[in-house]
């Protein structure tokens, strides 16, 4: 079978800046593929040189044809940023962008797609964050594509709304929709996508699922411990443990024995202000791979983070 998406070692440049540097992958029929990393990891750059908008090296093929020799109407892509008519009603936005394409679905049946069947007289500049980037997705979905481009399709919106796109992607996603989705959210990505890619520096570092990837790259479950005052030099703690500003990160800790680190840091006059347990996810994979984290802004950082050692084990 045709991959929907296939490219073979694709890199761009800038000037000096390298954009991408030798990506390969494939997105296959009815596959969510997510691409993640920091804002100038190359998502975006590798996602116009797939639907042939920007020229790079290597290959590239839609549907096993040049990208800019398919047709359009089999495409759907919704820009990071995208900003219908203010003045429009939802109705009247998915109305104008059905009115591009020979054929196009019926506007009550995306507006129901999207949830939007209530707010359908609400004019854009009405609607709540949320709503809109749903009016968003459902132009994109007006002319019923075969392939779904997302591009960071819950930037700025609030979290009510930015889990009433999960939930309409995920619907898409189950009724057979082709999706290639880039997000900086981690969480997006684990949540949305069958398989992730992430991106370093034009690099793609890794691709497999989520739950791969977490069980090869994601380490330990983590107790993170917020904490008041000064810490301590040494805590005698049985696990390993790092220290950041303000909170102690303790690791391969089990629910049960949660009680018993608590303990511990009281013993050393550690003030606990609050707990949170949880088990690896993609934001550990893509710090052990990268050595970076990505904050909610996209951006990549430095963790800050200072191993230190406990006493059943070294630093990590």
């Amino acid at each position: 079978m045709t991959a929907v998406v296939a490219a073979e070692n694709v890199a761009k440049r800038y000037g000096e800046t390298v954009a991408l540097d030798g990506v390969s992958l494939s997105v296959d029929a009815g596959e969510v593929l997510g691409l993640i990393g920091p804002n100038g990891a190359g998502k975006t750059t590798l996602v116009r040189a797939v639907l042939g908008a920007t020229d790079a090296e290597g290959s590239v093929a839609l549907f096993g044809e040049d990208p800019r020799s398919v047709d359009r109407s089999r495409l759907g892509l919704l820009p990071q940023s995208f900003s219908p008519p203010a003045r429009l009603t939802a109705h009247e936005t998915l109305e104008y962008y059905g009115g591009l394409y020979d054929e196009s679905r019926r506007v009550e049946a995306v507006l129901e797609d999207v949830g939007l069947t209530d707010s359908a007289d609400t004019h854009y500049e009405n609607l709540s964050g949320g709503q809109q980037r749903r009016v968003c997705v459902g132009a994109t979905l007006i002319n019923d594509p075969d392939l779904l481009v997302l591009d960071e399709p819950t930037t700025g919106i609030d979290p009510a709304g930015r889990r009433a796109v999960w939930s309409l992607l995920e619907s898409l996603a189950d009724g057979g929709t082709t999706v290639l989705l880039t997000t900086h959210s981690m969480a997006e990505a684990q949540r949305l996508a069958d398989r992730v890619g992430l991106l370093a520096d034009g690099e793609l570092v890794a691709l497999s699922s989520p739950s791969e990837l977490i069980d090869e790259y994601g380490g330990q479950t983590r107790l993170e411990v917020g904490v008041d005052g000064t810490l301590p030099e040494r805590i005698e703690i049985d696990h390993d443990y790092r220290r950041y500003d303000g909170r102690i990160v303790v690791r391969d800790v089990a629910p049960v024995d949660i009680g018993d680190v608590v303990d511990a840091l009281a013993a050393a006059g550690v003030a606990v202000g609050s707990l949170s347990w949880r088990e690896p996810d993609l934001e550990d994979v893509y710090l052990e791979l990268t050595g970076r984290a990505v904050d909610h802004a996209g951006e990549a950082v430095d963790p800050g983070e200072v191993a230190v050692a406990g006493p059943t084990g070294g630093e990590r």
